[in-house]
Parts: C-alpha cells; structure tokens; sequence
C-alpha cells in the first residue's frame, strides 16, 4: 500500500493522487514521509484525526475477473473503466500476485470503453501470452460475460457489470 500523510494529517494515496495531498495541496516529500510519520506519532498523542480515506471520487466498477484456477482461487479483482494494466507489481490497476507466470508489468489489458460501452482483452507489452477462451491474443478481442482468460498458470472468468444494460452515467446508473 502506498500511503502518505500530509503535514495537516491526511492519508491519502500515492499511487492515485502522487505526491501532492488531494485535500489541501500540499506536496509530500518522498524523504519526509517517514520524517512526517515519527512527527505525527508524537501529535497523536495531544489529538486523533480521523482517516479520511478515499471518500472522494470513488471509481464505479464496471466489472470483474475471478481466479477459478491458480494460486490466487476465487479472488475477484475490479475492472474499471477505460484502461487496466494487469500484472505482479504493486502500481497495475489489476495486481495479481503468488503467480510468478504472470509478468510483473503490463502482461494484458482489459479495456472498458464507456462510449460503445464493451470490453477488450489486449496483449501486454511483455513477454507472456494472454489467452482468450484457449486462443493466443495477438491483438484486442471484444470480451462478452464468463469469457475465460488464462494468463501464466492462473485462470479467470470474465464477469461484466456495465454494458449495454447498464451505465453509471444517466439516470441513477440505470437506462
């Protein structure tokens, strides 16, 4: 998790919002992240501050892949819309760990796109395979509800929430 307090005491995340707090605005150093963590364990002492959180802009789900075989068994994983890098490090949107198969980056992409409202499975730039119902992806291919998606040892169903039945944006999230 990357994590990071603000010399006014908000968490907020690294990995979304960089180094800059998205409550006040005020830049965090890397080197004085620890620095600012030691200052405030003593302030918590005189006074408790609340953990905001990511209370604002929370990113609606679009859809999901659960594992049905590998190391990580029925884990769901959350696809958002636009772009999702899929691989082992710590900053791909969809982080899948204990397969060591599976590139650290960029091993696939799954593709929301909000306008025509449908999903696509792209090969990664590195050097694994992705496969789609048991085919080798070479270029995007359109996902449609429990597709399977293999990628290293690990497999996957491909489950979608938005699409042509349903949309975030509009009346309520629903048409």
């Amino acid at each position: 998790m990357s994590l990071a307090r603000c010399a006014n005491g908000h968490m907020f995340s690294t990995r979304k919002h960089g180094s800059t707090c998205p409550y006040c605005n005020i830049s965090v150093e890397a080197g004085a992240k620890n620095e600012g963590r030691r200052m405030m364990m003593a302030e918590e002492d005189e006074k408790t501050m609340p953990y905001l959180g990511e209370m604002d802009g929370i990113e609606p789900v679009t859809g999901w892949l659960v594992c049905i075989e590998g190391p990580q068994l029925g884990q769901d994983y959350r696809i958002m819309a636009e772009k999702n890098f899929i691989g082992r490090a710590e900053e791909m949107h969809i982080q899948i760990i204990g397969d060591n198969a599976i590139s650290r980056r960029n091993h696939a992409v799954i593709v929301y796109d909000p306008k025509k409202r449908n999903f696509y499975l792209l090969p990664g730039d590195a050097s694994g395979l992705a496969y789609h119902n048991n085919e080798a992806v070479y270029s995007p291919v359109e996902l449609t509800a429990y597709d399977v998606l293999e990628l290293g040892r690990s497999k996957f169903i491909f489950i979608p929430l938005c699409g042509a039945h349903f949309e975030w944006e509009g009346n309520g999230g629903t048409e």
